[in-house]
């Protein structure tokens, strides 16, 4: 067999992992994904200003490695997609230490700790430029590394810290320690990575807590997008998709609407993106968030307003990550063929379930400062009780107690739109619980029925009784509550 072996040059492979695109907060989730990995209780994450000595560092009181076994987790690629893993672990190419850290840092130190026995190593790109080999380093080669090394890992027994030194902005610039503006880039670069790191690791840190994790001394809480706890979401219930021998787990929410938050919940739930950036699917694989509020490329689903409430959480399972095109950085998905239109049904009622809850708060909203034409039922909160009161401006209503000659048609007419527009919707939202079995007014949205039409009749004469004109008296008819979503002579 002729061959050539075409090594790639280390200088352009750095440069290849270097240009991945990661975000500084994504590199250190990479990071934190060997921490638990490696099933650590505590992991802190220090970010220390020097100016051009800035550093980072992620440190976890996990298992530890041996000294093989950190030369491996050091080496690029030492492992492919396939390798077999173990049930904590997040990774998937071999790459994303090396590629996380020198997309942010020319310096990445390792020193783990098992049963009391130290290992270090090292890569410094400018040495692995200079000498155009992957010259993994024994000793880091600067006493300044290893007293931070000291520093950070003080009487550990068990567990491992990632250094990095010479960061990818702040080293060789013109950068000096009493540079305010730039320190506080840095540390807002802290805060972005602590709020990405409560949103990625939330599974991870909901009680019971399978770890912990503090950035810069504090500890972190978890992010929920769902707010699945609040008394006022809509969960849908969960669907499982067929995946080959596996199972994708789908689940549907509705988020409540800002009247039913705090302002304190509802700048939480708007996450880093806004509400309209964090709508979509959120794709988890072992708990861990891959994807955050994302549509997934599917054809006819944009971002718009309407849908802010409408997110869906996914569980792949970890065996199908090939399928499900992850990325290196675990930044971005590409669903499979087969399951798209399931998601795509999925998320088409979901939005709608959204967009309806929506349109439905400010229908609410509207009976206590809107059109008095409109509702047959007065529905508000008043010194914490819910008051229900017969709307008497309504034309009917008011065509019925003005009498009009007792005339019996009008008040059987009225009788019946009571009976079939009790505001269930507003009664349901103001006392904060949801059902999916709510009554439908004359049979919900479609051709109006006979029955309907009469009332509807009724309705209109009231109204060029009380002086409207035909056009207008259809007008009104036409968005007054249920005769809005249903067929008729008023609104054909």
């Amino acid at each position: 067999m002729d061959f050539d072996v075409a090594a790639p040059d280390p200088a352009g492979m750095v440069a290849s992992l270097s240009s991945l695109g990661y975000s500084l907060p994504a590199a250190v989730a990479d990071l934190v994904d060997n921490s638990v990995s490696a099933e650590a209780r505590n992991i802190d994450v220090d970010f220390t200003w020097d100016g051009q000595s800035s550093w980072i560092a992620v440190t976890d009181d996990g298992r530890g490695m041996t000294e093989p076994e950190l030369v491996t987790a050091m080496t690029v690629a030492a492992r492919g997609p396939s390798a077999e893993r173990s049930a904590t672990d997040l990774g998937r190419f071999g790459v994303g230490l090396k590629s996380a850290s020198f997309s942010q840092c020319r310096k990445l130190t390792v020193a783990t700790v098992r049963d009391g026995s130290w290992h270090v190593r090292t890569w410094d790109l400018g040495v692995v430029e200079h000498y155009k080999e992957w010259r993994l380093l024994r000793d880091p080669g600067d006493t300044t590394t290893t007293t931070l090394l000291r520093r950070i890992a003080g009487s550990m027994q068990h567990g491992t810290v990632v250094l990095w030194e010479q960061l990818s902005g702040y080293h060789n610039t013109a950068v000096t320690n009493d540079d305010e503006k730039t320190q506080a880039q840095f540390y807002a670069e802290a805060e972005r990575t602590e709020a990405h790191l409560a949103m990625v690791f939330a599974r991870f840190l909901q009680r019971p807590a399978r770890c912990r994790i503090r950035v810069r001394g504090s500890d972190l809480s978890p992010w929920d997008p769902f707010l699945s706890k609040h008394p006022s979401v809509q969960r849908i219930p969960w669907e499982p998709l067929p995946l080959g021998s596996e199972s994708v787990r789908v689940e549907p929410f509705v988020l409540p609407t800002a009247q039913r938050l705090s302002e304190a919940e509802y700048e939480s739930a708007a996450g880093q993106k806004g509400w309209l950036g964090q709508q979509g699917f959120y794709v988890y694989r072992r708990d861990r968030l891959i994807l955050a509020g994302d549509w997934l490329g599917i054809r006819g689903l944009r971002r718009e307003e309407k849908y802010n409430l409408a997110r869906i959480a996914v569980d792949i399972p970890a065996e199908a990550d090939t399928d499900w095109g992850v990325d290196v950085r675990k930044a971005s998905v590409v669903p499979p063929v087969s399951l798209r239109r399931h998601l795509e049904r999925i998320a088409r009622y979901t939005r709608e379930a959204a967009s309806r809850s929506a349109r439905q708060r400010g229908q609410v909203v509207s009976r206590a400062h809107g059109d008095p034409l409109k509702f047959a039922w007065n529905v508000k909160r008043d010194d914490g009780r819910i008051v229900l009161r017969i709307n008497r401006k309504h034309p009917l209503v008011k065509a019925a107690m003005d009498d009009q000659g007792g005339n019996p048609d009008v008040v059987r007419s009225m009788i019946r739109l009571l009976e079939e527009s009790v505001p269930v919707t507003a009664l349901r939202m103001l006392h904060e619980t949801d059902t999916v079995d709510d009554p439908e007014p004359f049979g919900g949205p479609g051709p109006a029925a006979p029955e309907t039409v009469d009332i509807a009749r009724q309705v209109y004469e009231a109204l060029l009784e009380q002086g409207r004109s035909p056009e207008d008296a259809r007008a009104v008819l036409s968005s007054m509550s249920p005769f809005d979503e249903q067929q008729g002579f008023w609104n054909s």
